[in-house]
């Protein structure tokens, strides 16, 4: 009969251990930091355009878009980290920086949100090749942030053939983001929470 050694074992080490990633999940966790990265700048350049075209409630709006795809670059990066693997952090090329209308910078987030989506989609897919548990759970959160991050911007390009696309509609929709995001954030909690039976 075998005997446990555990008395042997530094169990501070046992987490991280456990937490050991394939080199391909590594690295595709590492091509999406990057995307990640370049979407921070990508929304600071559609937020600085805005600031300087006077859409300051859209300026706003990208600021705080880059705020999370910031936060969500940092979650992979810990994650990596966590895992005792090194991530890498990448240089970053110059987003667009000029635009052709406001409605054209939603147009730009949504296509940059579907390609997050397809991304994610990616990693989960390695994850379930590779039996990662640990991994396919960390992704979940961002499979439910995606749906309401696309969500998001159909939403906003929605009121450009509701409202119109005069300088009074885009003054009215360019003043509506901070409602409609608390909107969409709402039904997106709301769905997320367990019914009580």
């Amino acid at each position: 009969m075998l005997r446990s050694t555990s008395k042997n074992i530094d169990m501070s080490i046992i987490p991280r251990l456990s937490m050991r990633i394939s080199s391909q999940m590594t690295e595709a966790i590492n091509n999406q930091i990057a995307y990640e990265a370049s979407g921070v700048h990508a929304y600071i350049a559609i937020g600085s355009w805005c600031e300087r075209t006077g859409y300051d409630g859209s300026a706003a709006f990208f600021f705080e878009q880059a705020n999370e795809e910031h936060s969500h670059m940092l979650k992979f990066i810990h994650y990596l980290n966590n895992s005792g693997v090194e991530p890498i952090i990448p240089a970053i090329e110059k987003p667009q920086a000029n635009f052709d209308s406001l409605e054209s910078t939603f147009q730009a987030g949504l296509k940059s949100e579907q390609t997050v989506t397809g991304l994610i989609n990616n990693l989960v897919e390695v994850a379930e090749n590779e039996k990662d548990r640990a991994t396919y759970s960390f992704l979940q959160w961002f499979v439910s942030e995606q749906i309401e991050e696309e969500t998001l911007f159909e939403t906003i390009l929605q009121k450009f053939d509701i409202v119109g696309r005069d300088k009074l509609a885009l003054y009215q929709i360019d003043q509506s983001l901070t409602s409609i995001r608390s909107k969409v954030m709402t039904m997106g909690n709301d769905q997320q929470q367990p019914t009580a039976n």
